[in-house]
């Protein structure tokens, strides 16, 4: 088989059906990260990559699949802010202030959370399983520091998972709502520095 015939089918529908979708939920990203939750249309999406909204909608048949699509798009940009060679703290914190650059996102992010407490939404699996993740894997992580003598033997490594990602959250709204008088990272250090402490 030549080189092109491999090209060609490396990059057939499926790769071009795939790529597109990725681009439109990048766009969508941004649009949401510069607009909100209220103001980041369908037909602000659909006109940032130059198409209409029929055509959206050949990949994301209902707004709450392309809202999931950009929460967890979300989750990757918090994620690739991190330096690997980061301790917990640090990561805690970069991905914090990752956070600070999307503020429509993080407010799309806030509303689908609470909304997702009503039976039936259509956003309950995905932040169902996102919590469950989060508190499984920082406990993991915080087990992992205490058995190297990092993390004091007495703190109860389920419990600091998730108050860690309840604070979070709480603060991350309060943010929204008083971005000028609501220091996210400061409050994390803070409580991160109180839970590491040694006695």
């Amino acid at each position: 088989m030549s080189t092109g015939s491999t090209s060609t089918a490396r990059r057939g529908p499926g790769a071009k059906s795939a790529e597109r979708r990725r681009s439109i939920i990048d766009a969508a990203h941004a649009v949401f990260a510069e607009r909100g939750y209220n103001a980041g249309s369908f037909q602000a999406v659909a006109d940032r990559v130059g198409m209409s909204q029929t055509g959206l909608l050949h990949y994301f048949p209902a707004k709450s699949d392309l809202l999931l699509a950009v929460l967890q798009r979300r989750d990757e940009v918090s994620t690739a802010a991190v330096d690997p060679t980061a301790g917990f703290a640090e990561s805690v914190l970069l991905k914090a202030r990752a956070n600070e650059r999307i503020p429509g996102v993080i407010q799309l992010y806030a509303v689908l959370s609470g909304e997702s407490t009503t039976e039936g939404h259509p956003a309950r699996a995905y932040f169902t399983t996102r919590f469950d993740r989060l508190r499984t894997g920082t406990a993991a992580e915080l087990r992992a520091l205490q058995a190297d003598g990092l993390l004091g033997g007495s703190v109860d490594v389920a419990i600091a998972a998730a108050s860690l990602a309840a604070l979070w959250d709480g603060l991350q709204l309060q943010w929204l709502l008083a971005p000028g008088e609501v220091d996210v990272v400061a409050c994390l250090r803070d409580y991160l520095d109180g839970l590491f402490a040694r006695p």
